[in-house]
C-alpha cells in the first residue's frame, strides 16, 4: 500500500503509539486526522508533523457513541474518505477481577471495544463505495490469552479479535482489509492511566512498561505492516514468544503466567 496522499485516521493519537503513528504515516506522505480526547495534546503533535497544515485534529471520546457519529460524518465531509482507520485509543487495567468494580469493566468495553465497532460502522458505507478501505486494530498480546489483573481488558481485546475477525471475511469481496497489531509491553504511559478496582487510575508506570520497546520503534513496525498489507502484526519484546507458547503449550503456558510479572 502506497501511503503517499492518503487519508489516516488515528484514534488515541495524543500520546504513546498513537503520537508516533501520527509522525510516521506523515513522513510517509499521509494526511493524518488526530483524535483523542485531549485536543490541545493534538494540536501539539499536529504541530511537530511533516507539514502540519496538512493534518486534522478531530477531539473525540471513544465512549460517546453519538459524539463518534458526529466525529465520522465531520472526518467524510472534511476529507471525503478515510483510507486507513486506525483503531488505537483505549484504557488499560490493573485489578484483580474479584475486586473490579462492574463499571469498570463496562468502561473498559465501553472504550477499548464498542469504540472501534461505533466507528467502523459509521466508515464502512463509505469505503464500501470506494472498495477500499483498511482497518487497523491496535490490540494487545492479552487479545490472543489472559494474564492476571487484566480480566476486563484483555475481554475488551478478545472482542475485538472476534470482530474484526468476522469483519474481515465479510467485507473482503468489498476490498476492505484487516490489519490486527498486538503490541506487548511499549514504553508509553498506558499505566499511569489503567484503571484500578474502583476505577480510579493508577497513576504510576509499571517496570515492565518502563523497560519496554520505545514507541517510534513500534510504530514504524506497524506503519511497515499496513504498507505491506499484513493481516497480524506482534510487536514488543521477548514478551511476544508467549503466543507460540499459548499456540503449541497452553497447559505449560497457563502454569506459567499464573508466577509471570504482569507488572
Amino acid at each position: 500500500m502506497d501511503l503517499n496522499g492518503k487519508v489516516v485516521w488515528i484514534t488515541g493519537a495524543s500520546s504513546g503509539i498513537g503520537e508516533a503513528l501520527a509522525l510516521r504515516f506523515a513522513e510517509r506522505g499521509a494526511r493524518v486526522v488526530l483524535s483523542a480526547r485531549r485536543g490541545e495534546e493534538l494540536e501539539r503533535v499536529r504541530q511537530a508533523m511533516a507539514e502540519p497544515q496538512r493534518h486534522l485534529v478531530v477531539p473525540l471520546d471513544l465512549a460517546d457513541e453519538a459524539g463518534l457519529r458526529r466525529a465520522a460524518d465531520e472526518v467524510l465531509e472534511r476529507c471525503g474518505r478515510v483510507d486507513v482507520m486506525v483503531h488505537n485509543g483505549g484504557i488499560s487495567q490493573r485489578a484483580l477481577a474479584r475486586d473490579t468494580e462492574l463499571a469498570v469493566d463496562r468502561r473498559l468495553m465501553e472504550v477499548d471495544y464498542f469504540g472501534a465497532v461505533v466507528l467502523t460502522k459509521a466508515l464502512l458505507p463509505s469505503m464500501r463505495r470506494s472498495g477500499a478501505g483498511r482497518l487497523v486494530v491496535v490490540s494487545s498480546l492479552v487479545g490472543k490469552f489472559g494474564t492476571p489483573q487484566r480480566s476486563g481488558y484483555s475481554a475488551a481485546k478478545h472482542a475485538l479479535h472476534g470482530f474484526f475477525e468476522s469483519l474481515r471475511a465479510e467485507e473482503h469481496a468489498a476490498g476492505i482489509r484487516v490489519t490486527m497489531v498486538c503490541p506487548g509491553f511499549i514504553r508509553t504511559r498506558v499505566t499511569y492511566n489503567a484503571l484500578t478496582a474502583d476505577g480510579s487510575p493508577q497513576g504510576t508506570l509499571d517496570r515492565a512498561q518502563a523497560e519496554g520497546m520505545r514507541p517510534e520503534a513500534c510504530a514504524r513496525r506497524i506503519v511497515a505492516a499496513v504498507e505491506a498489507g499484513r493481516d497480524e502484526l506482534l510487536v514488543g519484546g521477548r514478551e511476544r514468544f508467549a503466543v507460540y507458547l499459548w499456540r503449541l503449550s497452553p497447559a505449560l503456558f497457563r502454569r506459567l503466567v499464573r508466577r509471570a510479572r504482569v507488572t
